[in-house]
């Protein structure tokens, strides 16, 4: 244990969130995400696991020390839902809330086809499977900087 660092995250986890670059991108899957095959195309190569946590939870904890990017308009994406894509499933409800506390203000999801995710996973640096069971708990966030001390 660290202090000042939330324990859900990982030696793992924390070590690919400090690796990251801005603008990189990291995949928060549900434990249905074809994760293994996904991450053997990722920076990392291999998935990493936060599986005893829901989606909420496992982007709440890596929020507590990832800046989001603040340059675009998708520094955080969701995998719609397919035949429905404005509908947002209670899942990515809870990650909106997070996403809102963590920017102190509304950012909205941006929604992404189901196969368009699975492309964009593919070129993300890392893939974190969750504990979700509910379907679409699949995010993507970009990484943001962190600026100089004034």
């Amino acid at each position: 244990m660290l202090k000042g660092l939330d324990p859900r995250l990982n030696a793992d986890v924390l070590h690919t969130l400090m690796a990251m670059g801005h603008g990189d991108t990291i995949v928060i899957a549900d434990t249905n995400f074809p994760a293994t095959s996904v991450a053997k195309s990722t920076v990392l190569g291999r998935p990493l696991m936060m599986s005893n946590l829901t989606t909420a939870e496992a982007v709440q904890a890596i929020l507590s020390v990832l800046p989001l990017d603040t340059f675009v308009d998708d520094f955080a994406m969701r995998m719609e839902v397919v035949g429905m894509p404005a509908e947002l499933p209670e899942v990515q409800r809870e990650v909106q809330v997070e996403i809102d506390k963590a920017e102190g203000r509304p950012r909205p999801l941006v929604g992404v086809e189901r196969f368009a995710f699975y492309e964009l996973a593919k070129s993300s640096y890392a893939v974190i499977v969750s504990g979700e069971r509910r379907f679409y708990g699949c995010i993507v966030l970009r990484k943001g900087v962190i600026g100089p001390d004034a």
